[in-house]
């Protein structure tokens, strides 16, 4: 029985106890129902106040046995909380509670399953970019890092329906998967799909024949971490300037270039059905765009300033990080 439960244990004896004292002096001493709780409460607290009446030989009796059973109940709450003090569970359920408060209360959140490395990496540009993310882990060690990294967690296994739902799945923006297995990878997109059909999901797969499952299970990106590796390594051996330059623009925000993606409703209003010639981004900020996605998820790279600012659309921006933050303040 954990903590809680413990302390409402208590509290459902200390009610029984109430009762008992205040059926007891109604009964045996003729009491009304406000007089026998006053008797029950003043003997039960050991307060010593006076009597309300001189208490007969079956009264004062009574009044021995509730003072017993409250100090037997005094002792069991003590114990309770003693017990849990010692083994430090009482303050762990305390902050994991208050933990799942802030839990609660967020919207539009990301969820990252797992904390190996692929998930480190993760949440490390999550939180360079102010993303607010909660994260499901079971290790132990792994769980001690994300309470020193100060970084909002679920002690759980994420396969689990209910640790999925304790996450705010439902009102999560993003769900990135991370298990080291291929199948639990699998079963979390299935679970977190029929959780929330609008949120977008990204997984992890180590296998060539994981990567359509995933798909069909309803991920709508699958990135295969030791594929990208090798061809990394080999784009290295044969365009190195381009991957280099690449690597640059890699939305650390600390180099000296920086991607930025401007989403077309978060515009003024009167930008909308207006050209990205109307925009004039390279003149007010110094920022180029270089692609645009359209509503129906199409990307056209180097667009012609013609084409229209439509809803669901966005911009694809290059730029040196003052020039993006310059261009976050005015947007």
């Amino acid at each position: 029985m954990d903590v809680k439960k413990k302390l409402y244990a208590a509290v459902g004896l200390l009610f029984i106890v109430l009762s008992i004292g205040v059926s007891g002096y109604m009964i045996i001493s003729g009491d009304n129902f406000i007089d026998a709780l006053y008797m029950t409460v003043i003997t039960v607290s050991t307060v010593g106040f006076g009597l309300i009446h001189p208490l007969s030989i079956e009264a004062k009796i009574f009044t021995i046995v509730l003072i017993f059973l409250s100090v037997f109940l005094y002792g069991y709450v003590l114990k309770v909380i003693s017990e849990n003090i010692a083994i430090g569970t009482f303050f762990k359920e305390l902050k994991h509670k208050n933990m799942q408060k802030k839990i609660d209360n967020l919207v539009g959140h990301t969820v990252v399953c797992g904390y190996g490395r692929n998930g480190q990496q993760a949440v490390t540009k999550l939180k360079k970019f102010n993303q607010t993310c909660v994260v499901i882990e079971q290790g132990d060690d792994k769980l001690l890092q994300l309470e020193q990294e100060e970084i909002l967690y679920l002690k759980g296994d994420a396969t689990d329906d209910d640790v999925l739902e304790a996450s705010g799945i439902e009102k999560a923006k993003c769900l990135i998967v991370a298990l080291p297995s291929d199948a639990d990878n699998l079963f979390v997109v299935l679970s977190a799909r029929q959780l929330n059909k609008k949120i977008t999901i990204i997984s992890r797969a180590s296998e060539e024949s994981t990567y359509k499952k995933l798909k069909i299970a309803g991920a709508d990106n699958v990135i295969m971490p030791d594929k990208l590796g090798g061809d990394h390594m080999a784009s290295l051996v044969v365009t190195p300037d381009i991957i280099e330059f690449v690597d640059m623009l890699s939305m650390e925000g600390e180099l000296s270039a920086n991607l930025q993606e401007v989403l077309v409703d978060n515009l003024p209003s009167s930008y909308l059905k207006k050209s990205i010639r109307d925009l004039d981004l390279r003149k007010k900020t110094g920022c180029s765009v270089i692609g645009f996605k359209n509503g129906n998820n199409d990307y056209i790279v180097n667009p012609e300033a013609d084409i229209t600012l439509d809803k669901g659309s966005k911009l694809i921006v290059l730029g040196r990080p003052e020039q993006v933050e310059k261009l976050k303040s005015l947007y």
